[in-house]
């Protein structure tokens, strides 16, 4: 790609945390960013951010559960900015829940958010990328991929799926000798606003296990990854022991997350469970990072 044309990129998950961090940091280089995601009023935040730093941003109100939506975000991209350089899928949803203790109805609508909404979003990018031989598509994974927590099932089982996706994919852009290259960023904990609006079961508010990273840490590797042709990238050094750590003791980790895993995803503070959650509806309001 020539310097002198921006990079074009899709980001889903646009409005709040790791996207919107992610946001910033391709406006930083001057990208025109395609800012996908259900929150209006998030998605307007992020495209002052974008203009304020000298930037173009197009902003696409989004459910990625819904395959027409994200290929009609894609042909608004490429029809307002040019082809698609960098698409980044990154949109979840999440529950914190003992398994036996969630509706059918709200595992599903996780599993269609952070798993469906991740393969809707690599179908419309290499639909694109494919003819032109040329093109980058960032998973963002976790360490959850590989080592999973108690009380997110839904949440680990979609991004479990997303990594054996990714490698099938993968196995047949080798096939067809595409120079379309695919990667995928597992991360650590992450302090975004995730755990102040999932639905939350449990009689104490949620918090990620810690030790806790900050969005900006994720989104420069997300960019690093968007620019570099490697297959994966670990960020932090949780991750990479969380999934060392359960390639070699597997079972003794399931005893340890079964002690401590309830415990480590509280606070002390109770929950208020009148309070909506993101699951089916974006929260009203500009969450941030």
């Amino acid at each position: 790609m020539s310097k002198s044309k921006p990079e074009v990129v899709v980001i889903t998950g646009a409005s709040a945390g790791i996207g919107r961090a992610t946001v910033q940091a391709f406006a930083k280089r001057g990208a025109h960013i395609g800012l996908v995601a259900r929150s209006h009023d998030g998605l307007e935040g992020a495209r002052k951010e974008v203009e304020a730093a000298g930037g173009k941003a197009l902003v696409l109100p989004t459910d990625v559960s819904a395959q027409d939506q994200v290929e009609k975000a894609a042909a608004a991209v490429e029809s307002e900015f040019g082809p698609i350089d960098i698409w980044v899928n990154n949109a979840m949803a999440s529950i914190l829940s003992p398994f036996t203790e969630i509706k059918p109805e709200d595992f599903r609508r996780v599993t269609e958010v952070t798993y469906l909404g991740n393969v809707y979003g690599t179908m419309a990018a290499l639909r694109r990328m494919k003819p032109r031989d040329r093109g980058t598509i960032v998973q963002v994974g976790s360490a959850l991929a590989y080592r999973s927590i108690p009380l997110q099932s839904a949440y680990c089982g979609a991004k479990s799926a997303i990594r054996g996706f990714t490698d099938s994919i993968r196995c047949e852009l080798h096939h067809d000798r595409s120079n379309v290259h695919i990667t995928m960023v597992q991360m650590p904990a992450v302090n975004t606003p995730q755990f102040d609006w999932i639905k939350n079961n449990m009689p104490h508010k949620s918090q990620p296990v810690p030790p806790i990273f900050q969005p900006e840490v994720a989104a420069e590797a997300i960019v690093w990854a968007a620019t570099h042709r490697r297959r994966e990238l670990y960020v932090g050094l949780p991750t990479v022991e969380a999934i060392l750590g359960n390639k070699v003791a597997p079972g003794l980790l399931d005893r340890y997350l079964g002690q401590t895993g309830y415990k480590s995803q509280q606070t002390d503070e109770p929950e208020n469970h009148n309070l909506p959650s993101n699951l089916w509806e974006s929260l009203p309001g500009d969450h941030d990072l």
